[in-house]
């Protein structure tokens, strides 16, 4: 490998945008020492499925598998990220071109990055992964599915949902929220480690990529 590793991750704040309907992330102080206490102690209160983070079957299949059932090869290794060139959404057109292999490891970055979108608030006309591309990434035996704002699927309820059981039917795992603003597309070793929430449906990560 060559390179310096590259933090993709979205830093996690008060304030940042939160998917419609989601609890927002909320960082307070506990107790502090400026208040008389020994030290400085943080709460947090936020949705599993903020900024950079990872979804589980169990996200949108009931009796499913959850956060602490994510093998460790889906998540280290190498991986490549491909620039989508439509601005609305990825389709098989794209794909077909990258002769994508069983097992691959793959993050789409798309005009979300060049938009920035992940700085600001909440917007509802990202690019998403068509529910056309979602099954041709099964056909290919994708392992991992890697996208650069908070859903992998449009935000229209009906599209959205049918990539995510798509994608999380099949066992590919999902990795939402990536930061590629900077990132050109290639090869890249990728490490993305979530929280290992028993029981949960998502968790936060924090993802890094290294040029291969």
């Amino acid at each position: 490998m060559s390179g310096a590793w590259i933090d993709v991750t979205i830093p996690l704040r008060n304030g940042m945008a939160e998917w419609p309907g989601d609890a927002p992330f909320d960082r307070s102080f506990a107790h502090t020492m400026a208040g008389g206490a020994g030290n400085n102690v943080s709460r947090l209160s936020t949705s599993t499925h903020i900024g950079t983070h990872m979804d589980a079957p169990l996200h949108f299949l009931e009796n499913a598998p959850a956060m602490e059932t994510l093998p460790i090869d889906a998540v280290v290794g190498p991986a490549r990220v491909v620039q989508v060139r439509d601005p609305e959404a990825l389709n098989v057109a794209e794909l077909e071109p990258l002769a994508l292999q069983p097992g691959e490891r793959v993050l789409f970055r798309t005009r979300n990055s060049d938009r920035r979108l992940n700085d600001g608030p909440f917007v509802t006309d990202f690019t998403y992964v068509a529910p056309d591309a979602a099954r041709y990434l099964v056909e290919r035996g994708v392992r991992t599915v890697g996208v650069d704002y908070l859903s992998v699927g449009a935000f229209r309820e009906a599209s959205g949902t049918e990539t995510h059981r798509v994608l999380l039917g099949a066992g590919i795992w999902i990795i939402e929220g990536l930061n590629l603003a900077d990132i050109e597309p290639g090869h890249y070793e990728l490490i993305c480690l979530p929280l290992r929430l028993v029981g949960s449906d998502g968790a936060p990560a924090r993802a890094i990529l290294r040029r291969a």
